[in-house]
């Protein structure tokens, strides 16, 4: 069964329910009005007989009570002695009497005092009022076949209302589910186009504002984020291999070279197998930023917790000094502590004071900074032209001026993924005096 057909099922169900629950409100409430006008029928000849001087019994042994006139309606009424047959009047002689019970015998003898109930005669119903009247109970009875009749029409009326308000609510409620779960049914179907085509472009029209609206905006932003994630993955793929081919080219000629020419002079053979050692190394190095980038989700890989950006700078400081010995690092650092993954920060850090180092001349001064969830690093070298400045960070740029420099051009691309993860940033300007400053920031700060 499917899920529309539940809804419309539930919402019948509903209807039916709120139909038969007002349905059986009308019918009592329409019974008890008309027993309440029969009562109050029945209570008016009661007072009427409560006006008589007394009862009067004939010779055949029937009270003698004046009935109501021509044309009038009738009641039957019968005098209840404590013991003996019920007296009735002359006009009912002959008629089956209202049967006689207990109580009714202790109201002649004067209690119980006056009340209504039900009586079956003949196969008719009757209603009965007894009036205790010492020696005697009068009992005025008046049948219930017009009542009987009419609350059998009005319950055969409430069925055939309450079945028809079924059937509408079902109909409606196929309707509404229809209406209701259109938006439903294009994300199923878009879903399934996505799955087939594995076309991440698609998205659904959204129209309203509602819960189902949003699910549909939801879903959209999801696919929007994916299409990212993967154009993002196919372009890191192709860069890669691109900028894999030329290394992975020149190390099969030298090592072929190696290989092929046994009669190379020594010097020149060092100087190959020099060579092949440091594109190995290059090699191990782009591959190794590789697998950092291409892992998005590598602050949320490590417990975010609470870290000292101070320490973590210092100790990064502390690597570059012993790789960079013909480079000076001045520090001014104060305590700051940041909230995030403490292994993805220091390579941040790393690969910012690694570029300010390169960038700066021998025996130059790199100055760095730790103040309020900020990392500062400005070096002294040639600065940034203004028309590279848009590109820094991205994958596998690198400035004409830097093309004969060492590096891979994923080192700022980190950095800035980095502060991406931790809801920071990482912005590059141009230093007074020359040289370039990149600040690092990183949200979380939770004080100094």
């Amino acid at each position: 069964m499917s899920f529309r057909t539940r809804l419309a099922l539930v919402a019948a169900a509903a209807v039916g329910l709120a139909v038969v629950i007002a349905s059986v409100a009308v019918f009592v409430v329409v019974r008890d009005q008309l027993f309440g006008q029969v009562d109050r029928a029945l209570d008016a000849r009661a007072q009427e007989l409560a006006t008589l001087p007394g009862i009067r019994i004939d010779e055949n042994g029937n009270i003698d009570i004046p009935g109501p006139g021509f044309g009038q309606e009738r009641d039957y009424v019968q005098a209840v002695p404590e013991s003996g047959r019920p007296l009735q009047t002359p006009d009912y002689s002959g008629v089956l009497p209202i049967p006689v019970t207990a109580r009714d015998r202790a109201a002649a003898r004067g209690g119980h005092g006056l009340y209504y109930d039900n009586r079956r005669v003949g196969g008719v119903d009757f209603r009965v009022l007894t009036i205790s009247s010492s020696p005697y109970a009068f009992q005025i009875a008046r049948p219930l076949t017009e009542v009987n009749r009419t609350l059998h029409r009005i319950t055969l009326f409430l069925i055939l209302i309450a079945i028809a308000g079924i059937a509408v609510a079902a109909a409606l409620g196929l309707v509404v589910a229809r209406a209701a779960l259109a938006p439903v049914k294009r994300l199923t179907q878009t879903t399934e186009s996505v799955t087939e085509t594995r076309d991440l472009s698609q998205r659904i029209d959204v129209t309203s504002g509602d819960e189902l609206g949003r699910l549909a905006t939801s879903f959209n932003t999801m696919l929007a984020a994916l299409e990212d994630s993967s154009r993002a993955q196919r372009q890191l793929v192709a860069d890669a291999s691109h900028e894999l081919r030329t290394p992975l080219t020149s190390l099969r000629t030298n090592i072929e070279v190696l290989a092929r020419e046994n009669e190379l002079p020594q010097a020149e053979r060092e100087q190959l197998l020099a060579d092949v050692v440091e594109q190995i190394g290059e090699m191990t190095a782009l591959i190794g930023e590789l697998i950092e980038l291409a892992r998005e989700d590598s602050a949320e890989a490590e417990q975010p917790e609470d870290v000292r950006l101070d320490l973590i700078a210092a100790d990064a400081v502390e690597r570059a000094r012993r790789h960079r010995p013909n480079v000076a690092f001045s520090t001014d650092f104060q305590e700051s502590f940041v909230h995030g993954a403490p292994s993805t920060i220091e390579r941040a850090v790393a690969n910012l004071l690694d570029n300010a180092a390169k960038w700066s001349p021998p025996g130059g001064e790199v100055e760095v900074g730790v103040r309020d969830g900020e990392v500062s690093v400005r070096d002294h070298g040639p600065g940034i032209d203004e028309e590279d400045l848009p590109y820094i960070f991205d994958r596998f740029y690198r400035a004409r001026t830097a093309r004969g420099q060492p590096g891979s051009g994923l080192g700022l691309a980190i950095v800035k993924q980095v502060a991406d993860t931790h809801g920071g940033q990482v912005v590059v300007e141009r230093a007074e005096g020359g040289g370039t400053r990149m600040r690092l920031r990183v949200n979380g700060h939770t004080g100094s």
